[in-house]
């Protein structure tokens, strides 16, 4: 047996004995008695895969890959909780199709939608490349560093029709660094469809990206802003709600 596979398992299954409760990295190593060093090199690994995720001051506890591998709907609940209501409200607003998004490898999945009453309205599918997406490119563009790095290494750059602004890897990052210093996505897709996306924090992690997205005819260059500003309140309404669920 390989014992670094096999730690790296014994960590997996101590934190997910309390999946929501995070664990300081010096309790894990006390349990499994560890050095903090080698502990710490076997965690790192595994927030990098998303098996497990960092809070911030608290510790460590069950990231998105260890639910998605089970099929267990665990992650989100509450989230899809906290933002059904928020996003109800938003979609009120402007009466366009408003959704709640994940990032799952290199695969945005949305988790709620919510659509407006328009008689004509845009139909997204659950599952798209990030590339492809507002909520994608800002959910990519909020990676740590060395977490994008892995990324682009892992699932390589935009295909012309999915970013057709993107010709090398210079040019993506560059692009993600505007998303990610303005603090919002915007796309207008060949299809003529206008999206945009914010990210949805918990603590100082992005859980998910919040979008609203419309027929280009019906949207309006002098209200972005107000769009932009209505999807970070209603991002912010998530967050509240989420602390005190």
């Amino acid at each position: 047996m390989i014992q670094v596979i096999n730690r790296a398992l014994d960590v997996l299954e101590y934190i997910s004995i309390e999946p929501d409760q995070p664990k300081p990295l010096s309790v894990i190593a006390s349990h499994f008695n560890l050095n903090a060093g080698t502990c710490a090199n076997i965690i790192k690994t595994l927030v990098t895969r998303k098996y497990i995720e960092k809070v911030e001051k608290k510790g460590y506890c069950l990231g998105s890959q260890a639910y998605v591998l089970t099929g267990n709907e665990g992650y989100h609940k509450d989230l899809v909780k906290a933002a059904q209501k928020e996003m109800e409200a938003l979609t009120s607003i402007y009466d366009e199709n408003s959704l709640l998004s994940i990032l799952v490898k290199d695969v945005r999945v949305a988790i709620v939608r919510v659509t407006g009453t328009n008689n004509i309205q845009v139909v997204t599918s659950k599952e798209k490349r990030v590339y492809d997406t507002a909520s994608g490119r800002l959910l990519i563009a909020m990676l740590p560093e060395a977490e994008l790095t892995v990324f682009i290494t892992k699932y390589g750059l935009p295909k012309k029709e999915e970013w057709a602004e993107v010709k090398n890897e210079k040019s993506l990052r560059e692009s993600l660094s505007l998303i990610k210093a303005q603090g919002y996505a915007k796309q207008v897709t060949a299809g003529n469809i206008v999206g945009f996306a914010v990210p949805v924090y918990s603590g100082e992690r992005v859980l998910a990206s919040l979008c609203l997205y419309m027929p280009e005819y019906r949207f309006h260059l002098a209200e972005e802003q107000k769009i932009v500003d209505d999807l970070l309140t209603t991002a912010e309404k998530i967050k509240k709600n989420l602390v005190g669920k």
